[in-house]
């Protein structure tokens, strides 16, 4: 697009505005503070710019005129081209054709290079700003000494289970939970939640695989691929398969090139590196790192889990296991955040995952009671754990099984994991 190219703008902005009272919102969990500026970041299709629609149809609501909000997505197709020195064509077009100061709404921001420096100067100049970007570089710390703590940085993630009910009009009540057709309900529903995760666009439709493909696809190639110029894509898509199959444990950057090549895919430890970085931008992976390694160690060797569990069956047979722990590993970074919150213990003894803040830690185990060996496994690793570092709460999430555990004296709750969600 030329710079000067101002009609495609406003017939951009104008299409835009006349579908803002239309957008069809499902309200996400979200109390948005009155005069915050905000930058929205989390994996494609998380529900970034439904938070935007919500946003914006909030304050049609309390009064606020069409006039004066200015919402754009740069990836419609009118606007390829377009650069940084472009943006403030939307301020001087705006201007034009309503005569007000925007309250401005930027969708997937991310595509347009030197986006921070114009939000920088948005802020600056006292306008109200949302942002979502699909890119994790967003949250670096480059960028943020840019926007110069003039923006709420938000992690968005797919549906919560809460949300995901919601969405399917699933009352989840105490009343509800007692009612035997209530809770029957909610299981069939979590059944769902649980296999084919909590994509917004996903969640009410009935071929949600088809759906899912077609999102990883997207992410693989748009935001991995083609973004960061991939030439071995083969050894790529065979890196991600593997990381999928190794959701549950620590594994190195030689361990996966080797398996890599393995395949008659050749591909080195540093390509390894990038590869991975991509994934984690994308939002596609998230690590983990064990709480008792050296820094090298913590860096080079976590577990990775998946932003979704929709994603991750998608390469998964029989995945049961790999499906809960990653469920309960994206839970508990969704609530506590990714830097530094939530660890997993492996030293002569291997606890799934710790949290300093709270000293909680957390067994993940499918079905306890399936064998002596398993139960006497999954409880020793917590009681083990009580020696070395302080815990003031022992939790074992399973599929179905709720009771509470006496060994000695420490106390260990066990409980399913849809209930778990819908306390959490």
């Amino acid at each position: 697009m030329k710079k000067t190219d101002k009609e495609t703008i406003k017939n951009v902005l104008a299409d835009f505005r006349e579908e803002i009272p239309n957008f069809d919102v499902n309200p996400r969990d979200f109390t948005f503070e009155e005069f915050g500026n905000y930058v929205f970041v989390g994996i494609r299709r998380a529900g970034k710019s439904f938070l935007l629609y919500q946003r914006m149809q909030q304050l049609l609501e309390q009064g606020v005129s069409a006039d004066e909000l200015l919402y754009i997505n740069f990836e419609d197709e009118r606007l390829m081209g377009m650069t940084v020195q472009d943006l403030n064509l939307l301020l001087e077009i705006h201007l034009e054709l309503y005569g007000k100061k925007p309250i401005l709404f930027l969708d997937e921001i991310q595509n347009i290079n030197g986006w921070e420096k114009f939000a920088r100067r948005l802020a600056d100049t006292k306008h109200r700003v949302y942002i979502t970007g699909s890119n994790a570089k967003m949250l670096s710390k480059d960028i943020q000494t840019t926007l110069g703590g003039r923006y709420i940085a938000v992690e968005v993630y797919p549906y919560s289970f809460r949300e995901f009910l919601t969405a399917n009009g699933i009352d989840f009540s105490q009343k509800t939970l007692t009612s035997t057709a209530g809770k029957a309900e909610i299981l069939r529903k979590f059944n769902d939640y649980f296999y084919f995760g909590g994509f917004p666009e996903g969640a009410t439709l009935a071929a949600k695989r088809d759906y899912l493909t077609s999102v990883y696809q997207k992410i693989y190639l748009g935001d991995i691929a083609v973004r960061y110029s991939v030439d071995n894509t083969f050894a790529l898509r065979i890196m991600i398969k593997k990381l999928a199959e190794s959701v549950k444990q620590p594994i190195s950057f030689n361990r996966i090139g080797n398996i890599v090549s393995s395949t008659g895919a050749k591909i080195g430890t540093s390509t390894v590196i990038n590869y991975i970085d991509y994934a984690k931008d994308a939002w596609l992976i998230t690590p983990i790192q064990n709480i008792t390694d050296k820094l090298v160690e913590k860096e080079t060797k976590p577990k990775y889990y998946f932003i979704d569990n929709g994603l991750l069956n998608l390469f998964l047979i029989d995945g049961n296991t790999a499906l809960l722990e990653n469920l309960v590993a994206i839970t508990l970074l969704r609530k506590l955040g990714r830097e530094d919150a939530v660890f997993f213990y492996h030293k002569n003894v291997e606890v799934d995952f710790y949290i300093p803040e709270s000293e909680t830690a957390i067994q993940v185990c499918y079905d306890l009671d399936s064998s002596p060996d398993t139960f006497d496994r999954e409880v020793n690793a917590l009681v083990k754990l009580t020696k070395v570092l302080t815990c003031q709460k022992l939790l074992i999430i399973t599929r179905d099984t709720e009771k509470t555990l006496q060994i000695n004296d420490k106390s260990i709750d066990v409980i399913p994991i849809w209930k778990w969600l819908l306390e959490n």
